[in-house]
């Protein structure tokens, strides 16, 4: 980030690259989470996976909120407006894989433990370790 001769405008984005960060590690647990869940069968992990899910969905709404807000106050350019498209961007894929680790939660609470997935579930831990790597990148990209 460049140095801004206005502090509110330097805390504003501040704020905007610490909630992307808030909402990456989220995402991150929900990963975690929703596969673990499915691996072991878990039905409470399963319930707190869904559970953070509004959260979620809120620091989404929030950082669009102050993305625009920012982008209507300030008319940032260049690099300063790049950062907070790419904020924009780069919460609604958090969003996303959110709510895709929520629907692998919602299956696991369907299944009820009824199926036996030892064999099934594999490759999950690798393909998690796989989408772990892709949004740290993500986030390292864009700190």
């Amino acid at each position: 980030m460049t140095e801004h001769t206005v502090s509110a405008y330097e805390n504003e984005l501040r704020g905007l690259a610490q909630r992307v960060a808030e909402m990456g590690g989220l995402t991150e647990k929900q990963i975690v989470g929703s596969i673990d869940s499915l691996i072991r069968s878990d039905l409470d992990l399963a319930r707190q996976v869904r559970a953070v899910d509004p959260q979620i969905d809120a620091l989404q709404r929030e950082i669009e909120e102050v993305g625009i807000l920012v982008i209507a106050k300030r008319q940032p350019m260049a690099i300063d407006l790049r950062e907070i498209v790419g904020a924009l961007r780069i919460a609604s894929d958090l969003e996303r894989i959110a709510d895709l680790a929520k629907n692998i939660a919602k299956r696991v609470i369907a299944m009820n433990g009824t199926l036996p997935l030892a064999k099934v579930t594999g490759g999950f831990d690798a393909m998690a370790r796989l989408a772990l790597e892709r949004v740290k990148r993500v986030l390292d990209a864009y700190a």
